[in-house]
């Protein structure tokens, strides 16, 4: 501790967690655990019972996905390596039931070796400064001997997942552009006044913003990463190790760049949708600089993180198809004889889910064209990836607690831990 009432300078030396340790805490962020019950009504006939058809997969793992989409990936930093934890989209079906089974017999190691992918040997840095930093972290971040965690999210599945519900014929959502006098965004065509299904009437309270919608797709996906964080505290504490969850984004993009993201980039006139004028204006002041954001991971083999957007499709008519027939191949497509849902009827309750009708997929198809080509990403507020926080696990040193705090400041699990888990004294 740098300065103040609680300074202090531990004289232990560093003890790194080991493999085991972060592989329990990983476990208990994104471990696999098999098939979800997708306890739905798979039905098309009853009026709003949705089909079931919101399910963008059947696949689990230990955090709570809206929809199972599973848009976050955790990223592990420490002395002698960074890596990526693979998602259950990122796994074959075999692999998937394989290493499901691995968590099953609590091999959570074994799960962890398998699942991790090395980005590089060593820790990944920040700048330890204003804006990387607040000024109040810089002295307790991602420090020599911890284990970081830094959970990111491709906006893009839950976006797009989302959509395929909201303009559904059950619910009907009607989209404005804010930015553009609330023109309709894409979807004027689709609207019930001109004999489609969308509830443009602001009276049946189904009329949403771009905005507010986005709001809400940032929303599920901000609720993975602080699942992570929550099941690993509880965790720490079970396990007798310290951590704490912290902002991270201070600069937005700062960890996308360390961990080598590709980045994108336009003029801040488009990601603002100025105008011709309003461009015409900024440049003419000097104040139209280019804005980047983080697009995908990729190494020299494979694309890591594959968002639904441009450059990793041709277009975004590209990316909704290619969307659209992962999400229906997983909910509609199995093979016999296997185990790949928790049902026993298995392929009577798979040919029940309904499809998606031609106008829900032409409406979605259209408002991505029009959101695209208007702002020039996806989405328009906060690009294709986002991270939030971050998470730091470490063992502690009970004396500075015993000298500044009340007994019960450490647990009893916290003394021991380095004799229970390490066998030192």
């Amino acid at each position: 501790m740098p300065g103040g009432g609680l300074a202090y300078k531990s004289t232990q030396s560093v003890v790194p967690l080991s493999t085991l340790e972060e592989a329990v805490l990983v476990f208990g962020a994104v471990g696999l655990t098999g098939f979800c019950l997708g306890e739905l009504p798979f039905q098309s006939s009853a009026p709003e019972s949705g089909g079931g058809n919101v399910m963008a997969s059947l696949r689990g793992r230990a955090i709570a996905s809206a929809d199972a989409v599973h848009t976050t990936i955790l990223f592990v930093t420490n002395d002698k390596g960074t890596y990526l934890i693979s998602r259950p989209q990122d796994l074959s079906l075999p692999e998937f039931t394989e290493l499901s089974r691995l968590g099953m017999e609590a091999r959570v190691e074994d799960l962890y070796r398998a699942l991790r992918v090395k980005l590089r040997d060593g820790r990944t840095e920040i700048p330890r400064n204003v804006p990387g930093m607040f000024p109040f972290n810089q002295w307790s971040t991602n420090l020599s001997g911890t284990s970081y965690f830094i959970p990111i999210s491709d906006l893009t599945a839950m976006y797009l997942n989302m959509l395929f519900s909201a303009f559904d014929e059950q619910m009907g959502l009607f989209v404005l552009d804010e930015r553009r006098n609330l023109r309709p965004a894409g979807l004027a065509k689709f609207a019930k006044s001109r004999g489609g299904s969308l509830h443009d009437n602001p009276a049946s309270n189904r009329v949403i913003t771009i905005l507010a919608f986005e709001s809400y797709v940032l929303e599920f996906a901000m609720a993975e990463q602080a699942f992570i964080g929550h099941q690993m505290m509880l965790l720490e504490q079970a396990m007798g190790l310290g951590g704490w969850s912290h902002f991270a984004s201070a600069s937005p993009n700062a960890w996308f760049e360390a961990l080598n993201f590709t980045m994108g980039s336009q003029p801040l006139s488009q990601a603002i949708g100025a105008g011709w004028i309003r461009t015409w204006l900024m440049n003419l002041l000097g104040k139209n600089p280019p804005v980047s954001f983080p697009l995908g991971l990729s190494n020299q083999e494979r694309d890591l993180l594959r968002t639904y957007c441009p450059p990793y499709f041709k277009s975004m008519d590209t990316a909704v198809l290619s969307f659209l027939d992962i999400k229906l191949n997983n909910l509609k497509s199995y093979a016999p004889n296997t185990i790949s849902s928790r049902w026993k009827d298995e392929g009577a309750i798979r040919d029940s889910i309904p499809k998606f009708s031609e106008e829900c997929v032409d409406a979605v198809l259209s408002y991505c064209r029009y959101v695209y080509g208007t702002y020039g990403r996806f989405p328009v507020y906060f690009g294709p990836c986002r991270t939030t926080f971050a998470h730091q696990a470490h063992h502690l040193d009970p004396t500075f607690y015993d000298q500044f705090f009340h007994a019960d400041a450490c647990t009893e699990t916290q003394r021991q831990h380095m004799t229970d888990w390490h066998g030192k004294a």
